[in-house]
């Protein structure tokens, strides 16, 4: 018995668009690749070093979201500062409704890094963010809006 001709362009219909063959991923599966702070041996600055830091307008940080690693908002960076001994911080309110409000606590900047129109918390777990030292005014001194500083760069 032969098969007929309908049968065989269907084979063929099939086999071409690949419906009926194993579907694969195109790579290995999705898994959290945030290495811990205690993982390696570097400290934040070092590993800020190696996410390719780039210059960014202060004025354009303020107002981003933080975000953890789960694409969670923490809260929204409402100011830049610099520390007494010469860091950079940026101010986020933690613990309020909607990422807004909250008590305001200093994120270094070596523990973030820039995700398009976002900023990745990368280096402090997201349960350790609410025990952070409440920031005050007085503790440092505002970034003026126009000074470059650089921030490190990721993806997801």
């Amino acid at each position: 018995m032969r098969p007929s001709r309908s049968v065989l362009a269907l084979a063929l219909v099939l086999g071409a668009t690949g419906i009926g063959a194993p579907a694969f991923a195109g790579g290995p599966p999705h898994a959290n690749t945030q290495t811990a702070p205690g993982e390696d041996d570097l400290s934040p600055a070092e590993r800020m070093a190696e996410r390719f830091p780039q210059k960014v307008r202060v004025g354009d940080l303020v107002g981003l979201p933080l975000l953890d690693f789960d694409d969670r908002t923490l809260g929204f960076v409402t100011e830049v500062a610099r520390t007494p001994e010469g860091g950079i911080v940026l101010v986020v309110p933690v613990g309020g409704w909607f990422g807004r409000g909250g008590r305001p606590v200093p994120v270094p900047i070596e523990t973030v890094a820039i995700l398009g129109r976002q900023i990745a918390l990368l280096d402090i777990p997201r349960d350790d963010l609410p025990k952070l030292a409440s920031w005050t005014a007085g503790a440092g001194q505002n970034v003026p809006a126009d000074d470059m500083i650089r921030i490190a760069i990721t993806r997801r």
